[in-house]
């Protein structure tokens, strides 16, 4: 045990009382591995931490939280100005942890720690919109991206993923489809967009397989519209049967350029972004992340 690489564990606010996982990172230490903990505050505080970790030197920055901290911190890695950029090591402690899920982290506390300081490390691609802002899993916009923004902290820790969908079915009165045109390689499409997923990884808003074919090293994003024609029929096909649903278009790019004359807001792994205009570029192996060996998003 004492051969693991040092790791720097940055852990959102939510999660630092858990002591599950304190008793956890106390045997580590007892057994030898050098594990530095950090918590955030605010936004920034994950850019900062990573400054620290080089300067410290370890192999691994681990986040801590559900997407939203695993988008921030794998960001921050990306955008890193240093010759040894550490590893990303991911720790489920969210309310739906899609990304840590698609790519099978074992629920176990234990296990997934392991797994996050000493798992092998594999290049994955992560995506950029407007040149600036990442995502490491997924892009949703439209009727989806409304209900994971205004569904209630209180209703997400109760009932975790099941929350977006109960507080969808509650807010059905903000259900209206988005007009936007999409272009891609060997891609076109306008019309009205009840959701938009563009998906590095294949889950969003609490397991819902919005593109069930992506990969993280394929150099390639998944894209699924569900149009806004026949819009009540469209959104329970969507939450039940997506693969019968006739209201589906599926397209595959290295790029997405999405334009809406009205503007919408996007939902970056948790960080929404609203403009008329997204150009979504996709940055191929540009981050080590420690990954189970039978990772099903892996080609």
């Amino acid at each position: 045990m004492a051969a693991y690489p040092d790791s720097l564990l940055i852990l959102n606010g939510k999660s630092a009382g858990n002591d599950l996982l304190r008793e956890a990172i106390t045997q580590l230490r007892n057994d030898g591995v050098q594990i530095h903990v950090r918590v955030t505050w605010e936004k920034g505080d994950a850019a900062r931490y990573i400054d620290e970790a080089c300067r410290l030197g370890v192999e691994t920055v681990i986040a801590g939280g559900g997407d939203g901290t695993v988008n921030e911190i794998a960001s921050a890695l990306v955008s890193l100005n240093h010759p040894r950029r550490p590893a990303l090591g991911l720790l489920p402690l969210g309310t739906a942890n899609d990304f840590a899920t698609s790519v099978g982290i074992p629920d176990d506390l234990d296990k997934a720690l392991q797994l996050a300081i000493a798992g092998k490390a594999v290049a994955v691609d992560i995506a950029r919109v407007n040149d600036e802002t990442c995502f490491i899993n997924m892009a949703t916009g439209g009727f989806g991206t409304r209900i994971t923004s205004e569904t209630p902290e209180k209703l997400k820790a109760a009932l975790g993923g099941v929350s977006y969908l109960l507080h969808g079915l509650m807010r059905m009165d903000t259900l209206k489809p988005d007009r936007c045109e999409i272009t891609g390689d060997n891609f076109h499409w306008q019309g009205d967009a009840l959701v938009i997923g563009i998906g590095n990884g294949r889950q969003a808003g609490g397991g819902q397989q919005l593109c069930p074919d992506a990969l993280i090293n394929d150099g390639l994003l998944q894209l699924r519209i569900f149009t806004g024609e026949e819009l009540l029929p469209a959104l329970f096909t969507t939450l039940t049967k997506p693969e019968e649903s006739p209201n589906i278009m599926d397209g595959v790019s290295a790029w997405f350029e999405i334009k809406a004359p009205h503007g919408m807001t996007f939902n970056l792994d948790g960080e929404p972004l609203s403009g008329e205009h997204f150009r979504i570029d996709l940055l191929p192996g540009a981050l080590a992340c420690r990954l189970p060996p039978d990772c099903p998003l892996l080609k």
